[in-house]
């Protein structure tokens, strides 16, 4: 079966949905159907939005369909659709076996980082956080299990330090969907045989909590720096002065210092930081 044949429903709502089928019509590679969040009111005048999928199927003349649940009557809708392959990329939601056991060539996911390293909602701001020298790109089938399926191929993507999360998303998401077009063939004509996962080895992360961004400016440099790079999007890093919340916007390390560029004082707007 060719790739630009293939019957395929894509699951997916956020910018990491987009970089991938971004990728993948490059390639040649559409989905018949993009399955994402219903609109939902955004920004300071609570205004009807559409999720940046729905925004790109209508784009590029894709059928939509955004359920507020994926319960028995949707499943019907998609079942209709007799696709051979379901991928789910930054769809945000857990997905039912009932769903997931449906399509003849399984229901896989583009996760970002190493797996079994790596697993739950924040695999691109642990590497970061942590300071490894490495991440790469899993595709996955999916189980029951959150990033607990067998390995269809993997990649490795080495880090310089200074990456961001913004970018890093970017860069992942981006690969992986060309990672998913380059053996697209080859899994549908059992050319691949998945992996099973080393259970065992397996490292978890956390969905992020506003706090998780304080920062101790007289903590460890680097450490700092990292997680600079991790929560620049969310929940981003801050810190307190005169009982008052200041967003750190910009910041480099220097010979081995944690160097603040710009901020967002409490209620203000970005200015240059300039430390007393």
């Amino acid at each position: 079966m060719s790739d630009n044949k293939l019957n395929f429903v894509f699951f997916g709502t956020s910018e990491e949905a987009i970089y991938t089928l971004d990728a993948l019509g490059l390639k040649g590679i559409t989905p018949r159907l993009i399955v994402t969040a219903p609109d939902r009111p955004a920004g300071r005048h609570h205004m009807i939005t559409p999720p940046l999928a729905k925004k790109w199927a209508e784009e590029h003349g894709v059928s939509v369909f955004q359920p507020e649940k994926i319960d028995s009557a949707a499943i019907e809708i998609i079942r209709k659709e007799k696709a051979d392959i379901f991928v789910v990329v930054g769809y945000g939601r857990i997905l039912p076996k009932a769903l997931i056991d449906i399509p003849k060539y399984k229901t896989v996911n583009i996760h970002t980082s190493l797996l079994p390293r790596y697993r739950g909602p924040t695999p691109i701001e642990g590497p970061i956080f942590a300071g490894d020298k490495e991440t790469g790109v899993s595709i996955i089938v999916i189980d029951t299990e959150v990033d607990h399926g067998p390995i269809i191929v993997q990649e490795k993507y080495p880090l310089t330090g200074n990456e961001t999360t913004p970018e890093l998303t970017r860069i992942l998401f981006t690969r992986g969907g060309e990672l998913l077009a380059s053996i697209l063939s080859d899994w549908i004509e059992g050319k691949i045989k998945p992996k099973e996962q080393d259970h065992s080895q397996a490292t978890y992360t956390k969905k992020l909590k506003k706090e998780d961004g304080l920062i101790n400016l007289q903590g460890d440099a680097t450490k700092n720096y990292n997680k600079f790079r991790a929560y620049t999007s969310w929940p981003r890093t801050f810190f307190f002065k005169n009982n008052k919340r200041i967003i750190i916007t910009d910041a480099t390390l220097e010979n081995g210092k944690f160097v603040i560029k710009k901020i967002i004082p409490e209620n203000g707007k970005e200015t240059i930081y300039t430390p007393l």
